[in-house]
């Protein structure tokens, strides 16, 4: 099997993946799915890479353990919050219900999200495919880069969990530990772990073209499902105890806060 192969395979499996995925959206009524859906492709396409690329064991299963376990707790994460308010749907896609009538278009949508995790799992298709033995330095750093982020992201969600489950902050802003040196602390270590996974790609050849991974996570979470419409909910439904958070705090990159 030839790289190029490869990755038509990978991307033969995730058209499928999430055709199935929007069946089961149009049959239970609720396209937040999706979001579960996407984060789980990656924990399918890593191990399928490792097993089926000629590359240096320890580096192809090193990417695929580190890449799985981002991808199966975020997936999990975001699938328990899709069902704990199910059959409520998410306000994103309650929006693009109204925009979009009937479930055409969101097939399209859905299967342009393939295509979204066959480019998000490029890394490990690379890195699947270098024979180069043994892990280089610029491959450790990436990969360290990328479990702080894990372990940053993981513990940003948690904070914000356990601050949610405390029914007297009903209401109140969550500025416990990490949420109070940044509005968005998930987000900036969600790209942070691409940013990672990019320099540990830079070790195998055309590892520079996953650049495009943490530019594009960085646009989505800049300005189109990330920070922009989470705000616009937060601020309706937390009024001015939000804009005072907003003007104290750091949107993106954890930093001290305003005085």
């Amino acid at each position: 099997m030839t790289l190029t192969s490869l990755l038509l395979t990978g991307l033969a499996i995730a058209v499928g993946y999430f055709f199935l995925t929007w069946l089961i959206s149009v049959r239970i009524k609720n396209y937040g799915l999706l979001d579960a859906a996407w984060s789980y492709g990656v924990a399918i396409l890593a191990p399928l890479y490792a097993i089926a690329g000629p590359g240096d064991p320890w580096r192809k299963w090193a990417v695929t353990a580190i890449g799985a376990a981002w991808s199966l707790r975020l997936g999990t994460h975001i699938l328990r919050r899709v069902l704990s308010h199910h059959p409520v749907e998410d306000a994103r896609y309650q929006t693009l219900r109204a925009r979009w009538p009937g479930a055409g278009m969101f097939l399209a949508f859905f299967q342009l999200q393939a295509v979204m995790v066959v480019i998000f799992s490029l890394p490990f298709l690379l890195m699947a495919w270098n024979a180069h033995p043994g892990l280089q330095p610029v491959e450790i750093a990436g990969l360290l880069i990328a479990l702080l982020s894990l372990a940053g992201e993981s513990l940003a969600d948690a904070q914000l969990k356990a601050f949610k489950a405390d029914p007297a902050n009903q209401g109140k802003v969550c500025q416990a530990g990490l949420w109070n040196y940044s509005r968005h602390p998930n987000y900036f270590f969600e790209f942070l772990f691409w940013v990672g996974f990019f320099i540990a790609a830079l070790g195998s050849p055309w590892g520079w073209i996953t650049l495009i991974c943490p530019l594009l996570m960085l646009h989505f979470l800049l300005n189109v499902t990330g920070i922009k419409l989470s705000e616009e909910y937060s601020l309706k439904s937390r009024g001015d105890a939000y804009r005072a958070y907003q003007r104290t705090t750091s949107a993106f990159v954890p930093w001290f806060k305003k005085t």
